[in-house]
């Protein structure tokens, strides 16, 4: 799937080509001393450069068994060990590549600095082609703040003190490549600018076309970004900003064709038939954005010609199916159709490809080529065909799991279509097994994910969800042994798997999830007072499924479409939001209706006091708390908590008795990237409040709340609860999602988790960590979605925050209240903070309005 997904080229050292033929040309009376072994070496060699990678593998691996089994021949073993790391690289086998640079490496490192530097590089590629993108930045240049020098025995370092220009290149490209990979655009856009200002100066052809495609990709990058950034502010009715973001998608996309066109110019100047064939595909859809329409089909057509001039191998397959879904204007989701008077060419191109996979024995590259065609015979209504052609995909990705679920969703879109249900189901559950099984790599490969997640990924949840729904009558309480319970069960337990992936894919390659609670759990047995509340948003409706303590469970459905449920919501958040107006609960006793009122009598009459949320999209974004029934809001019945998984949550009551706390706040003014961040001139009354009920506690408070502090805190000391009164920011990616340090830095949630685990003498993770005065941007529920996993990725059982910035005297109330009745009554943490809430509303007076109790949200175990 890496290799076929747009904007997913990485840099190859093609400089380092020349150690292919090193043993071919090298000294022959110290090859003979191992018979047979050059001619391994020659065969391999041979069949590489004719394209066919599997085959240069065995001959290889013969020689270098050869070789490792004679003396005096670690020389030997080392370049044939960089010939089988490249070949399985090229194979998309980076697993195997990494393994055998690792022996190349360890044989250079002591003799051979600027081949090590070289090698690291490569080795590096290799880990980002994976997704690993801290492993390459680590060997390229240690995990190091961008303002820092990169570390000694790093490639960058290596090539820089040995005045290798060439390897420095190749080393800052790919650095540029991996922080692209990880979403960091304008830090890969500067080390992109090294690597092509070198490239340039050594006229490196090779590199200084890398440099342009990568430095294209980022901008192209960064126009996805601001686009999906100007719609959310369209539906926010946010004209303004809207405008001003579709002004850089403007600017970047400008920017992304100039650095496409001069790469082909390049290209052009070199007769480089690949990287001009690269630079009209990637040329041809920002064509289309600009709505050049001439230049697009010229592009297309300079594609074809060049296509059929390319050698006969992985690459020219690869291109082909891109080439095949650039026959329009837009193909961004794999389901997406191409129009009828366009799919003769795309299947007379696919058809072509699948040949040369099957000439080259390339199984990787016929599993993609074939699946294409079938997914266009699916468009066409042709489902015998159509799974016959799937089914061949499937054959040929039997070894490669990140293609094969997507013949196994292909298999099961065709057979629902076709109304075979039991096979349909059959085969997104096959997807879903697969998925799980390379769950670490397909979700955290690239942050191109974060943009087709929800068109790659998160569709064969649903539609298995959707398809097991449908047989589950509604409305109706279901006893523990109805069959139709285990089928809920079912259901229940793939939208926790997709809630896993989820997270995994917004945190990236800095996730830390942890699965407490693989087999389930049995709610009964741990809290006979809770049900457990789970949304499902679907395309067209959505279903609430309530799970009681006693393993009954009832489904209800709304109906109305998800867009539609996005604006209803969203203006349930605007009215509590809306701290100086007279509030409405009519918006709140409307969301009651949908999602707790058809349950009213079985909570009544299973005497249920905790009410637990596992929402789902735009839901997350506002807290149940303050829904009405027309008399009172839902807090003043029940207590209230959310999670994101039940497998992500460990469900085990803290002791009251132990409780202590590190306490950071800031109070001052401070600006960070010319963001302004008003005083909190109540945190110092919060901080005291939590030093006052949990005895033992440490304080932080502005210069002595950073990094360094923090870190020597948890290194010395154990704090069950970790309280941050600062103001924090949740984004729509993870960089965007940060806390304000009393020294004027951000500090990312994924930060606070590589301290928290680094650092803490605790084996047990932290019980709680408390985050006020944070804020989540309305209607952005993948801003919400890091919200919901905050306790999860910064290694805590629970967390509780707050999703809008509130008045901090207020914070300072509910703080003390909940400290207070979680030490010395020994509530739950959901009826702790149920007790501070109520305490707020009844002063009365202007604490009565939602705005300033109902933002903060109790997430993860809520005993």
């Amino acid at each position: 799937m890496r290799q076929r997904r747009k904007a997913r080229y990485y840099f190859i050292l093609i400089m380092l080509l020349s150690s292919l033929t090193c043993l071919w040309w090298g000294n022959m009376p110290l090859l003979a001393q191992v018979p047979y072994a050059h001619q391994f070496v020659q065969q391999g060699i041979e069949r590489y450069q004719a394209g066919d990678y599997n085959g240069a593998i065995a001959p290889w691996q013969r020689a270098l068994i050869l070789y490792q089994k004679a003396k005096n021949n670690q020389q030997e073993v080392a370049i044939v060990a960089e010939n089988l790391a490249r070949t399985y690289q090229q194979l998309g086998q980076s697993n195997q590549a990494i393994q055998y640079w690792e022996q190349a490496i360890a044989y250079y490192r002591p003799i051979d600095r600027q081949q090590t530097g070289r090698l690291l590089t490569e080795q590096a590629q290799s880990y980002s082609s994976m997704g690993q993108n801290r492993q390459a930045i680590a060997l390229l240049c240690g995990a190091v703040q961008s303002n820092q020098e990169c570390l000694p025995q790093t490639a960058v370092s290596i090539a820089r003190s040995h005045k290798d220009l060439l390897g420095e290149a190749a080393a800052w490209g790919s650095l540029g490549e991996a922080y692209r990979i990880r979403g960091d655009y304008l830090q890969a856009i500067d080390y992109l600018q090294h690597s092509l200002k070198i490239a340039t100066e050594i006229a490196s052809f090779q590199l200084h076309i890398s440099a342009l495609n990568s430095l294209g990709n980022t901008y192209s990058n960064l126009a996805q970004v601001s686009d999906r950034a100007s719609k959310s502010a369209e539906r926010l009715g946010e004209s303004e900003q809207a405008n001003q973001l579709r002004q850089q998608v403007v600017s970047h996309t400008t920017k992304a064709v100039e650095f496409f066109q001069n790469s082909l110019k390049v290209a052009q100047q070199q007769n480089d038939r690949v990287n001009q064939t690269r630079a009209y595909i990637n040329l041809i859809p920002l064509y289309y954005q600009q709505e050049n329409f001439i230049a697009a089909a010229q592009a297309n057509q300079q594609a074809l010609v060049l296509w059929q001039q390319l050698p006969d191998n992985r690459n020219k397959i690869y291109t082909a199916i891109d080439l095949a879904k650039r026959q329009q204007s837009s193909t961004n989701s794999p389901l997406e159709c191409l129009n009828v008077g366009v799919q003769p060419n795309a299947i007379a191109l696919l058809k072509q490809a699948t040949s040369i996979a099957q000439k080259t024995q390339d199984n990787r590259a016929l599993s993609f080529v074939v699946g294409e065609l079938g997914h266009i015979y699916e468009c066409r209504k042709d489902y015998t065909q159509a799974l016959k052609l799937t089914q061949q995909a499937r054959w040929a990705a039997e070894q490669d799991k990140d293609s094969l679920y997507l013949w196994e969703w292909q298999t099961g879109r065709i057979y629902q279509a076709q109304n075979q249900k039991p096979a349909a189901i059959s085969a997104y559950e096959k997807a879903i097994t697969t998925i799980e099984t390379i769950r670490d790599e397909i979700l955290t490969a690239n942050r191109d994910l974060q943009f087709d997640f929800r068109d790659t990924v998160e569709p064969i949840y649903r539609d298995l969800i959707t398809l097991k729904l449908n047989d589950v009558p509604p409305s109706v309480l279901l006893s523990a042994t109805d069959a139709n319970t285990k089928n809920l069960t079912s259901v229940l337990t793939t939208a926790d798997s997709l809630k896993l992936a989820e997270l995994q894919n917004y945190f990236g390659d800095d996730c830390a999830l942890t699965v407490v609670n693989p087999q389930g759990v049995d709610i009964g047995s741990i809290d006979r007072n809770t049900v457990i509340f789970s949304s499902l948003v679907l395309d067209e409706r959505t279903a609430i499924i309530a799970s009681f303590p006693n393993g009954d469970k009832k489904v209800t459905w709304l109906d109305k479409d998800s867009e539609s449920l996005r604006k209803e919501i969203n203006e349930f958040r605007l009215g509590l939001e809306s701290f100086f107006d007279d509030y409405n609960p009519q918006p709140a006793q409307k969301v009651y209706d949908w999602l707790i009122r058809p349950f009213t009598a079985e909570l009544e009459q299973a005497q249920i006091d905790t009410l637990v949320f596992i929402q789902d999209g735009i839901l997350r974004s506002v807290p149940m708390a303050a829904l009405h029934d027309g008399e009172k809001f839902l807090i003043q019945k029940y207590a209230v908590a959310t999670t994101p998984g039940l497998s992500l949550t460990e469900l085990k009551a803290s002791n009251p008795q132990n409780l202590r706390a590190l306490a950071l706040g800031l109070t001052e003014r401070v600006e960070i990237d010319g963001q302004e961040f008003a005083p909190l001139p109540y945190v110092q009354q919060e901080i005291g409040e939590v030093q006052e009920h949990l005895k033992g506690s440490t304080p932080l408070l502005n210069e002595e709340f950073n990094r360094t502090r923090l870190q020597q805190e948890l290194s010395s000391n154990t704090y069950p609860i970790i309280h941050i009164a600062t103001h924090g920011v949740f984004g729509t990616v993870p960089e965007n999602t940060f806390l304000v340090t009393g020294n004027q830095e951000k500090l990312t949630i994924t930060e606070l988790d590589r301290l928290i685990r680094s650092t803490t003498k605790s084996t047990e993770p932290i019980e709680l960590l408390t985050l006020t005065a944070c804020q989540t941007a309305i209607g952005d529920d993948r801003a919400a979605l890091g919200l919901a996993g905050v306790a999860v990725q910064a290694g805590a059982k629970s967390a509780l925050a707050s999703l809008w910035s509130i008045e901090d005297a207020a914070t300072a109330q509910v703080a003390a209240q909940f400290y207070e009745s979680l030490k010395e009554s020994r509530m739950s943490k959901a009826q702790a903070l149920q007790t501070a809430q109520l305490s707020l509303i009844e002063q009365g007076g202007i604490y009565t309005h939602p705005a300033y109790w109902a933002p903060f949200i109790l997430i993860g175990n809520w005993l």
